[in-house]
């Protein structure tokens, strides 16, 4: 009798003991009263800065418990420096969520130094629209068709964010597999600069999101003063049926395979990460959300009237996709490390 009240008195410690060790929260229950900070890599205006503004508001609604949600902008190095910071100095807890080109993890496996991360390691939440890449000119650059681009007596000057980013890595590439003559012009801070360059004159062309300059450009493309001249995908955008694809032009079967990977690696080109080592759970709860915010009848409404694309891939597909990227072909990527990989000075 003695020695049961003695067992039922130790079980009894222990349950007291484990209750008073400070287990961490589930995920669901960790984000009431909490703060989500959302870092895009590119400066105010841009496609991700208008994209993460857009889902920052109404991702409250849909992430359990309604924290609280801000924006903030780290430029830089064409987003290398947010994701960076993601994966050594943000704090591993769900609440610090990075947006920055998806092509950058290709500059990784190219071996770019100033990659100091693995996209295996990120935990990522989704993206949320497709990324149709078209080259656009400004009629002063007297670029109105590929013909057009091919017989110029100069290289036509493409502004640019920055390697990794389909602003640089689009034009390099098709310099190689058409044969386009073309400079990049690197080191602007985001989508909008850019952008801003081939209206002002300062360069002659832009390569980017088809998705992300309908809208800011939709003036200066009724008026004629800019003008799309060609798809870097594979497959043409419904808005650009009588604008060419690039890949018809290419001048080799390096030059289609070039152009392919270069489609496949800059399409998720606007994904939502994580630091590696965020919980698992936390990690599922913002996935979760993430795709019930880009499902908000509000959110759709909104981004309707911006003419802003949605058309979101999971978080989980999006680790799959991005993961693939480390299988290519070894003389694949000795090829598009010779082309995209920044030389050393």
């Amino acid at each position: 009798m003695h020695r049961n009240i003695q067992r039922v008195g130790a079980v009894i410690l222990g349950i007291i003991f484990l209750s008073s060790i400070p287990f961490p929260a589930h995920g669901e229950e960790f984000y009431k009263g909490k703060i989500i900070t959302f870092i895009v890599g590119y400066s105010a205006g841009g496609a991700f800065d208008t994209y993460t503004r857009l889902i920052a508001r109404h991702f409250t609604k849909h992430a359990p418990g309604n924290p609280t949600t801000i924006v903030q902008n780290m430029t830089g190095a064409g987003g290398m420096i947010a994701a960076n910071h993601l994966y050594h100095r943000a704090k591993p807890d769900g609440l610090t969520i990075g947006a920055w080109a998806a092509p950058l993890v290709l500059q990784h496996i190219l071996g770019n130094e100033a990659a100091q991360f693995d996209g295996r390691n990120f935990g990522w939440v989704g993206v949320p629209s497709p990324y149709d890449t078209v080259c656009t000119f400004n009629t002063a650059s007297g670029i109105k068709t590929p013909q057009d681009w091919f017989a110029s007596k100069r290289p036509l000057k493409i502004s640019s964010i920055g390697p990794g980013t389909s602003t640089s890595d689009i034009p390099k590439i098709l310099k190689v597999a058409v044969g386009f003559p073309l400079d990049v012009v690197e080191g602007y801070k985001g989508g909008a600069d850019a952008r801003l360059a081939v209206e002002s004159g300062e360069v002659d062309g832009y390569c980017g999101s088809w998705q992300t300059v309908k809208a800011p450009w939709r003036a200066a493309f009724q008026s004629g003063k800019i003008l799309p001249v060609l798809q870097a995908t594979l497959k043409s955008h419904p808005d650009l049926k009588d604008t060419p694809l690039a890949i018809n032009y290419a001048n080799s079967g390096e030059g289609r395979l070039l152009l392919r990977v270069a489609d496949y690696a800059h399409g998720a080109q606007f994904p939502y990460s994580v630091s590696p080592g965020t919980p698992q759970e936390r990690l599922q709860v913002l996935q979760n959300a993430f795709m019930e915010t880009l499902r908000d009848p509000e959110l759709l409404a909104e981004a309707k009237k911006s003419q802003l694309e949605i058309g979101p891939t999971d978080g989980p597909t999006t680790a799959k996709n991005l993961a693939s990227l480390y299988e290519l072909d070894a003389g694949v990527i000795a090829k598009l490390k010779e082309i995209l990989v920044p030389k050393q000075k």
